[in-house]
């Protein structure tokens, strides 16, 4: 494995999904995002890659694709998703759970015909990085739909104005708030979709409810409905604390063969042999192991 690659936040044994969702306290947020999914995601599909898919929140609400790809780099947040989804299989599986390192997607290029990032980007040290690998795996013309969180929200821009922040919401550089959690000034994050061959159709502006007295004061359900409002808003300007995106996959490229599926992280070799409890990279000879109904690309075994 490379040893340039670009740290990664690991949420390996982390409660995420029981202390930040499951307790109820951003049910908000949650149906907000629910509704910018649902307005910027294609009915039908076939294949959707869902990368940082965590413990499975997202996932039901992909119900028109006939199989979904859950990628992240926690063993144990995929295993929190089988509980809540059930299984896990071969390829050809409704589900297929996989960890795998964003800078090094295990698939071959063409595969997808729309893939999700959301809440995961913040994540990343090398944004463009990550999005090239995106882009990479998506047949031509496929969706791809990204959230991000925002520097430019209201909240930031009135800290900086009143001298409570030393950075400027202004500043198209991220920045990085916490180890591994930055946030991104959105003509940043949209000139690097297009760069990387992934064209912008539509941006929402999501979460602008996003304040305690709001959220103490106001039911959930009435909060999203006003935030559902607000949400078009984003296609002129984005001062939300959470910006979604509707990319295009540009250009020509490859589509994926008929049988193939998964290719090496370390050297890209297109061929794989299933030994049933790994797979064996006939270019470089390493051994990826497939446990528990997980395909685990994180570290040859």
């Amino acid at each position: 494995m490379s040893a340039e690659r670009p740290p990664v936040c690991d949420y390996e044994g982390s409660t995420y999904q029981q202390t930040f969702w499951d307790s109820g306290a951003r049910s908000y947020e949650d149906a907000a995002e629910a509704h910018a999914l649902r307005a910027l995601l294609p009915r039908r599909g076939k294949l959707l890659l869902e990368l940082g898919a965590g413990a499975g929140r997202n996932t039901p609400r992909y119900h028109g694709f006939e199989r979904i790809v859950l990628l992240d780099y926690s063993r144990t947040q995929l295993q929190q998703a089988q509980a809540r989804l059930g299984g896990g299989g071969p390829a050809g599986s409704r589900y297929i759970f996989v960890a795998a390192d964003v800078y090094a997607l295990p698939f071959v290029p063409g595969l997808f015909d729309a893939a999700t990032m959301i809440r995961v980007i913040h994540h990343m040290a090398d944004a463009p990085a990550a999005l090239r690998q995106v882009r990479a795996v998506l047949q031509p013309g496929a969706t791809f739909i990204l959230e991000f969180a925002n520097k430019q929200n209201l909240k930031a821009i009135a800290r900086w104005l009143a001298r409570r922040q030393t950075w400027s919401p202004f500043d198209p550089a991220p920045v990085e708030f916490a180890r591994l959690n930055f946030d991104f000034h959105p003509g940043s994050m949209l000139r690097w979709l297009h760069q990387s061959a992934l064209e912008p159709e539509q941006v929402r502006a999501v979460s602008y409810l996003r304040v305690g007295v709001l959220k103490r004061a106001l039911p959930a359900g009435l909060l999203t409905a006003l935030d559902a409002a607000l949400q078009p808003t984003g296609q002129v300007a984005q001062f939300s604390p959470s910006v979604f995106v509707r990319a295009r996959a540009r250009g020509e490229g490859p589509l994926a063969g008929p049988g193939a599926f998964f290719r090496c992280p370390a050297c890209s070799g297109l061929e794989l042999k299933d030994s049933g409890d790994h797979l064996d990279c006939v270019q470089c000879g390493r051994r990826w192991a497939q446990r528990d109904g997980i395909y685990d690309f994180k570290e040859p075994g």
